[in-house]
């Protein structure tokens, strides 16, 4: 008996892999597994992905949502497609746009390619985005980077108490922050 797999990827734990799941319920899968992980990371880091092609076989269905769920790059989608379909797997998109129940091999090698090339191109345009976006908000004054763990007047009452002699476990009891915080703070100030 031939099964029919889903498989759902979202890249954060931000986002939600629900209506993934919903719609590959609806499509009929028996079996539905997903990672949380980007789409340009290894197919070895994908942990249930992995499990899924070691598991499927000949004549079973594997159903995604998008091709860009396999990955983010043309060579890594053409690799991972071409590894399923010789080992005998069918696959197909709910988005309709690769069904290799009813596509020959070259039609499905032209559109894994121009899927491939497309959803690389998007996280080309992602990055350069997410880089020009924040190149602005640098212009404008905005600190990028995790926020400081102490106030100004913080800072100076570190300073004063490493005048007079006192130690970082001292310094951080006595202000409520960790001595690695005050630590840090003091050799990036040089006092």
């Amino acid at each position: 008996m031939n099964t029919i797999y889903g498989y759902w990827r979202c890249s954060t734990d931000a986002q939600d892999q629900e209506r993934q799941i919903r719609s590959l319920t609806e499509a009929g899968c028996e079996q539905i597994v997903g990672d949380f992980i980007t789409g340009t990371s290894n197919y070895g880091d994908r942990k249930e992905l992995s499990k899924l092609l070691d598991e499927i076989q000949e004549g079973d269905l594997l159903i995604l949502d998008e091709l860009s769920r396999l990955g983010r790059t043309m060579v890594t989608m053409l690799v991972e497609v071409n590894k399923l379909l010789e080992k005998g797997v069918k696959i197909r998109t709910l988005d309709g746009r690769l069904d290799t129940t009813t596509m020959n091999k070259e039609i499905i090698n032209l559109i894994v390619g121009v899927m491939g090339y497309s959803a690389e191109m998007e996280l080309n345009n992602i990055r350069r985005r997410t880089s020009e976006g924040r190149a602005v908000a640098i212009s404008r004054g905005v600190k990028m980077g995790r926020k400081r763990s102490f106030s100004q007047h913080q800072m100076e009452e570190i300073k004063s108490m490493r005048q007079a002699q006192r130690g970082y476990g001292s310094i951080a009891k006595s202000l409520g922050m960790s001595k690695s915080t005050v630590a840090r703070f003091c050799v990036s100030s040089g006092i």
